[in-house]
C-alpha cells in the first residue's frame, strides 16, 4: 500500500497563466525580444513544467543561475537558447561548452578562460558580457570594459552584452536612467552584440529600456511588476489548505507560541496543516490574512512549523468546520498581499513554497 508523499494543503500552478503573461510582456515589449527566466526551479514552481509551456507560447531564450540547472533545462528543449547567469564558474566550462550553454561572462578572468576553452574546443563558443551599471554584484566594471579590445573575444561568439537595473519597480527613481546612459556608454567599443538591460519591471519603463531583449521573471509568475498600480500580469498560483481542527473559546487565553494572539470567550480559532516548513513564512503570523468562502480572516498568532490558525470568529457559527477550505494565496494581488505582510518580496514567497504540497498544475493553453 503506498503512502502519500505530499500533505493535504494544495498549491495550484496556472501553466496558461505564465504562459498568457509572457504573450503578454512579449506584446508589450515588441519588437525586443522576451526571453524566459527560469532560475530556481523556475521560481519554485517546477521548470520541467513551466519551461515547455513558455517554449509552446514562443519563448526561445532563457536564463538560469547555476550551470546545473542549465544542464537540466537542455535535457527539456533541446532547442533552446539558455543563458547561466553564474557565467564561467571554475569547473563548469566542460559542461556549459558540452551542453551548448551561454554564459554570462562577469569578469576578466572568465572570458580569458573562455577564450582558452574556446581554443581547446577548436570552434567558436557562445557567451555573454555582463556590465555592472550600479548593482555592485557581478559584471564587468567600466574601466574593466573600456580595456578590452578585437582581440579579448578571439574565438567567441558575443551573444548579448546585458546588465541589471537597481530599481526598475520605482518607475521615477532617477536611477533608473543614469543606468541606462551609463550602460549604453559602456556598450562603445564591444562587440556589435544586441543589448538587455530590463527585467520584469524595466520592461515597464519604455522601450529605452526594452532594448533588444527583455528578461522577465517574477512577472511571468503573478506578481505585480508596477508596484502602486494594477497588477498588470495573470495570477500564476493558488495555495489552498483544509481546516483541520476548529477551537471554540470559552474563557480568555491565546493562539500560538509566544501568546501574541489574545482569545475571549465566543471566538473561533482554525488551525490549518501549513507552515514554516512549508514556506508559508513565519513572520506572516499576526499579519496575514486568508480566504475562507471570499471572507478575508487573520492569521492568528505565530506561524509555526507544520501549522497556522486563523481567527474565523467573523465567519458565521458552524460555517468553519473541518475539512473547510482556506485560500492562504490567491487572486491577482495573492503574492505581493501575502509579500507585504511578511515584510518581503513575491520572489522569496515564490522559491520557497515547498515540497509538501500537493501540485496540482492547470496545463497551457494551445495556441489557435
Amino acid at each position: 500500500m503506498s503512502e502519500p508523499l505530499s500533505g493535504p494543503a494544495r498549491l495550484e500552478i496556472d501553466l496558461a497563466a505564465v504562459a498568457a503573461n509572457w504573450r503578454a510582456l512579449a506584446a508589450l515589449a515588441a519588437p525586443a525580444v522576451v526571453a524566459g527566466v527560469v532560475k530556481a526551479d523556475a521560481y519554485g514552481l517546477g521548470a520541467a513544467r513551466v519551461a515547455p509551456a513558455l517554449w509552446a507560447a514562443g519563448c526561445r531564450d532563457f536564463f538560469v543561475a547555476r550551470a546545473g540547472e542549465g544542464v537540466a533545462l537542455r535535457r527539456i528543449l533541446p532547442g533552446a537558447r539558455i543563458f547561466v547567469l553564474d557565467g564561467l564558474l571554475p569547473g563548469t566550462g566542460e559542461a556549459l561548452a558540452g551542453h551548448r550553454l551561454v554564459p554570462v561572462l562577469n569578469q576578466p578572468d572568465e572570458l580569458v578562460r573562455w577564450r582558452a576553452a574556446a581554443a581547446q574546443a577548436g570552434r567558436r563558443l557562445p557567451a555573454a558580457l555582463q556590465l555592472d551599471t550600479g548593482m555592485c554584484r557581478l559584471g564587468f566594471s567600466a574601466a574593466q570594459a573600456a580595456a578590452l579590445d578585437e582581440s579579448s573575444f578571439e574565438g567567441l561568439a558575443i551573444e548579448l552584452v546585458m546588465s541589471h537595473p537597481v530599481v526598475a519597480e520605482e518607475a521615477g527613481h532617477p536611477l533608473n536612467e543614469r543606468q541606462r546612459q551609463r550602460f549604453a556608454a559602456m556598450r562603445h567599443g564591444l562587440p556589435a552584440a544586441p543589448g538587455s538591460l530590463a527585467n520584469s519591471s524595466g520592461i515597464f519603463l519604455g522601450r529605452g529600456f526594452q532594448l533588444d531583449l527583455c528578461r522577465p521573471g517574477v512577472a511571468l509568475y503573478g506578481a505585480n511588476p508596477t508596484p502602486g498600480r494594477p497588477n498588470p500580469m495573470r495570477p500564476v498560483v493558488r495555495l489552498e489548505a483544509p481546516v483541520m481542527q476548529v477551537h471554540d473559546i470559552v474563557e480568555e487565553g491565546s493562539v500560538g507560541y509566544g501568546a501574541t494572539w489574545p482569545t475571549r470567550p465566543g471566538a473561533r480559532i482554525a488551525t490549518l496543516p501549513v507552515g514554516y516548513a512549508d514556506g508559508y513564512p513565519r513572520s506572516a503570523g499576526n499579519r496575514a490574512t486568508a480566504r475562507i468562502d471570499g471572507i478575508e480572516v487573520p492569521v492568528a498568532g505565530r506561524v509555526s512549523m507544520d501549522l497556522t490558525t486563523l481567527d474565523v470568529s467573523s465567519l458565521p457559527e458552524g460555517a468553519v468546520r473541518p475539512g473547510s477550505v482556506a485560500e492562504l494565496i490567491g487572486g491577482p494581488d495573492g503574492l505581493d498581499r501575502l509579500a507585504e505582510a511578511a515584510g518581503t518580496i513575491p520572489y522569496e514567497i515564490l522559491t520557497r513554497l515547498g515540497a509538501r504540497y500537493e501540485r496540482h498544475y492547470l496545463d497551457a493553453e494551445v495556441p489557435a
